[in-house]
C-alpha cells in the first residue's frame, strides 16, 4: 500500500517530485479534494516551479473527472489563491513548496472562503482516499466531467488589497524588493503600480530553480543581497518575499532586519486604530513580549496560540480576531478571510512609514523592546529525550513557569524560551528572549548546552 505520510504534513502536502509524488498522484489528490470538500466548483493556482503547471493541471483533471468545475488562475502567489478562494467563495488548491529547494513541490489547500485544511480538518481524509485509490484504482468518474476554465485574478487581488490600505497620500518612498525569483516578481509590479513608490526590483524573473539564493528570507544568508542594495540605493526600506510570496520580511534604511514581531506589533496597532481601538489580536507563543504589550496599550486583547497557520486561522475564526502575526513573518487579516498575506503587511509598513517623516528604524524602535535570539535549530537523535532533559533541568526552579502549549515554554520575570520539535525534520527549534543581551545569551547557551549535550 502507498504510504503518503512522508509527504502529507500537518498543514499541507510537500515532497520531492517525481521521487515522492508525481502527476498521477496529483490527479488522485484532485479527486480526493473534490470528494472531501463536497464542492461542485473549485479554484486552482500554481507557483513558478518547473513541475507546478503539470501537477496543477493533473489535480484539475482529477477534480473535473468527478464532475467538479475548475477555475484555473494559473501563476499566482499563495495569498492570491486565498484571495480567489475568498472572493469566489470556492475551495482552493495552491501548488507550491514555498521556500523549499527546486526539486520539491506541494499543495496548500483550503475550503471556501480560504478556510484552512489541515490534518484535523480534512487533510487526513484526503490522504486516506489517495492511498486507497492508488491501490485500488481511480474513483468512478461522473457522467459528465466538470468544465475547466481559466481566469485572471491578479488585477482584482491588487485592487482589493489597495482598498484595505490607503497609500495614495503617503510621501514618496524608495523601496528595494527582493522577490528571490519567486512569485513576488509576479504580484509586486501590479500591486505597486501607480503608487508613490520608487521601486528597485531584485530577482523578479520567475525561476523555480532559484538561481540567486533560496527564497527563504528568514535565513539571514538570503537577505544579504537586499541589505547591501538598500544601503547602495539609499532606500527607505527593503522587502523580501519567500517563494510563494505569502511571507514578507522587512529591512530598514540601514539594511538592518526588522523583527517580524516588531512588524506584528506595528500592524496590530494600525488594525486596532482602524477598528476603533477594539479587537482581538492573535500571536503565536514565539513572538516577542512586545506584541501583547502593544496590543494592550492600543486597547486590544492579545491571544497567545500555537505555531502554525491552521492554529492561528482557527483561533481567529473562533475569537473573531482582527489580525494575527507569527515570528516567521506570516501575517493574517480578518479583512482577508483570516488568511495570511505578506503583501498586505508590506502595504501597512509602507503606509506607516510614508505617513510620517522619520526613518523606519525610528518608527519600529517603539515596537522592538527586547533582545531575541532568533530561531536556532539543533539536529538531535531523539527529540523527545532531549526536550525531556531540558524540562527536568528547569522544573522546580523558583520563579519560573513552564507550559507545554506548543513544545516547552519556560518563563521568568526577565526572560523566556521556547523549545519545540520540528514536524518534518529531526530538529529542536529554540527561541529565547530577554530584557537585555547578556541575559538572553546566558539563557540561550545554557539551553543549547542541554539540547546538544
Amino acid at each position: 500500500m502507498v504510504d503518503l505520510r512522508q509527504i502529507v504534513k500537518a498543514y499541507d502536502v510537500r515532497g520531492v517530485v517525481p521521487d515522492q509524488w508525481d502527476e498521477q498522484l496529483a490527479e488522485l489528490f484532485g479527486a480526493a479534494f473534490a470528494r472531501v470538500t463536497g464542492a461542485d466548483a473549485i479554484v486552482v493556482g500554481h507557483d513558478m516551479r518547473p513541475s507546478s503547471p503539470g501537477l496543477s493541471r493533473a489535480f484539475a483533471r482529477g477534480a473535473s473527472a468527478l464532475g467538479v468545475a475548475v477555475t484555473e488562475i494559473g501563476l499566482c502567489s499563495t495569498d492570491q489563491l486565498y484571495f480567489a478562494s475568498g472572493d469566489m467563495d470556492l475551495p482552493g488548491a495552491m501548488f507550491t513548496a514555498s521556500h523549499n529547494p527546486a526539486q520539491y513541490n506541494g499543495i496548500k489547500m483550503c475550503r471556501a472562503g480560504a478556510a484552512p485544511i489541515g490534518q484535523d480538518t480534512g487533510l487526513t481524509e484526503i490522504r486516506e482516499l489517495v492511498e486507497q485509490w492508488a491501490e485500488s484504482g481511480a474513483p468512478e468518474p461522473a457522467a459528465a466531467p466538470g468544465e475547466i476554465t481559466a481566469r485572471e485574478t491578479l488585477t482584482d487581488y491588487a485592487a482589493y488589497l489597495l482598498r484595505l490600505v490607503d497609500l495614495t497620500s503617503i510621501r514618496p518612498l524608495k523601496v528595494v524588493v527582493d522577490a528571490g525569483n519567486g512569485m513576488g516578481g509576479h504580484t509586486v509590479p501590479t500591486v505597486f503600480e501607480g503608487l508613490p513608490l520608487d521601486l528597485v526590483p531584485m530577482y523578479f524573473e520567475l525561476d523555480g530553480t532559484f538561481p540567486n539564493h533560496e527564497a527563504n528570507p528568514l535565513d539571514p544568508a538570503n537577505i544579504v543581497d537586499l541589505q547591501k542594495r538598500v544601503q547602495e540605493e539609499g532606500a527607505d526600506l527593503g522587502l523580501a518575499f519567500d517563494g510563494d510570496a505569502d511571507r514578507c520580511f522587512v529591512v530598514d534604511e540601514r539594511g538592518e532586519p526588522v523583527s517580524p514581531s516588531a512588524i506584528t506589533a506595528l500592524v496590530a496597532a494600525r488594525e486596532l486604530a482602524k477598528h476603533g481601538g477594539k479587537g482581538t489580536v492573535i500571536h503565536n507563543l514565539i513572538t516577542s513580549w512586545s506584541v501583547p504589550e502593544v496590543v494592550r496599550e492600543n486597547g486590544g486583547t492579545p491571544v497567545r496560540t500555537r505555531v502554525g497557520h491552521s492554529f492561528i486561522k482557527q483561533e481567529m475564526a473562533e475569537t473573531g480576531a482582527i489580525f494575527g502575526g507569527e515570528h516567521s513573518a506570516h501575517y493574517y487579516f480578518k479583512d482577508f478571510w483570516n488568511a495570511d498575506t505578506g503583501m498586505l503587511a508590506a502595504l501597512h509598513v509602507l503606509a506607516a512609514l510614508g505617513g510620517q517623516q522619520g526613518t523606519l528604524s525610528d518608527l519600529v524602535a517603539q515596537y522592538d523592546r527586547y533582545t531575541g535570539s532568533g530561531e536556532i535549530n539543533s539536529t538531535v537523535d531523539d527529540q523527545a529525550a532531549r526536550a525531556a532533559a531540558v524540562k527536568s533541568a528547569y522544573e522546580g526552579r523558583e520563579g519560573l513557569t513552564l507550559d507545554e502549549l506548543d513544545g516547552l515554554t519556560v518563563s521568568s520575570a526577565d526572560w523566556w524560551f521556547n523549545l519545540r520539535a520540528s514536524n518534518t525534520e529531526p530538529l529542536l527549534r529554540l527561541n529565547v528572549e530577554a530584557r537585555d543581551a547578556a541575559t538572553m545569551e546566558r539563557v540561550r547557551d545554557e539551553v543549547l548546552g542541554l539540547v546538544r549535550g
